[in-house]
């Protein structure tokens, strides 16, 4: 198990340049949870019958989302960025700033890593860079 020596701390300009590897993981994550409610009325009760047997087409179906997601989302958090809001796409980079950690944080539809915030301020705590 890796320890915390090993976490990786991200300045300003490494994180805006994993923008290019993130944002499209982050497109095709907010697209499967769309996906995934909008088939929520017609799929969870045909889950909930058919736990025991089988399931459904579209229960299969949604299983492939859940997957997929399942990858994507461990694709964002192997990059050392931290998927935060799924709903939102809000993604915090671990970094150091004025010696203590900091989260910098981009949301998705943002053009680039502009907010940081203390680890345990949240987005609320969000200031500009």
């Amino acid at each position: 198990m890796a320890g915390e020596s090993s976490k990786r701390y991200f300045t300003i300009e490494e994180a805006n340049a994993a923008l290019e590897f993130l944002r499209p993981l982050l497109a095709e994550i907010l697209e499967i949870r769309t996906k995934v409610l909008a088939s929520q009325a017609e799929v969870w009760p045909v889950m909930e019958k058919a736990a025991g047997n089988g399931g459904s087409r579209s229960a299969s179906l949604l299983e492939r989302e859940f997957e997929r997601l399942n990858l994507l989302v461990r694709q964002v958090n192997a990059s050392g960025a931290i998927l935060k809001d799924l709903n939102s796409g809000l993604v915090d980079f671990p970094s150091l700033r004025e010696g203590r950690e900091v989260y910098l944080c981009w949301q998705y539809g943002e053009d680039r890593v502009a907010y940081w915030h203390d680890v345990d301020g949240g987005f609320a705590g969000r200031q500009l860079i």
